[in-house]
């Protein structure tokens, strides 16, 4: 299936939970903007059992958005996490991204992640 963001909590020595789906979703959008096109496709949560030539679009497609921001944004020069909200009945935490442009364009967008096996995908 290729990498996953994966982190399984363990002890911790605070007392300050830490939100492993915004991590997850950070980590996938910065993979996307630094041109990790392989990572972010591979955060999805059904990625494993899609077609390789179906793949191979997606790719296409993350690069295409990359390169659209780079062209029409300057690029993306950080992504912030704004916060989180789950959902009890469905599993599914909204992660709220803050994309900070190269044209001091900021956008909050919202990645709904869900967890299988101590790993958090993209849904």
């Amino acid at each position: 299936m290729g990498a996953a963001f994966g982190i399984i909590a363990m002890g911790c020595s605070d007392n300050k939970e830490r939100d492993f789906a915004a991590e997850a979703a950070k980590a996938y959008y910065d993979s996307l903007m630094t041109g990790g096109y392989g990572y972010y496709v591979d955060g999805f949560s059904n990625s494993d059992s899609i077609p390789s030539s179906y793949r191979e679009q997606l790719l296409v497609n993350a690069k295409q958005y990359a390169h659209k921001i780079k062209e029409a944004r300057q690029g993306v020069g950080e992504v912030r996490i704004v916060g989180s909200r789950r959902d009890s009945l469905t599993k599914i935490t909204d992660v709220f991204l803050m994309l900070c442009f190269g044209d001091s364009v900021n956008e909050e967008i919202v990645v709904p992640m869900v967890e299988r096996d101590g790993i958090w995908y993209m849904k």
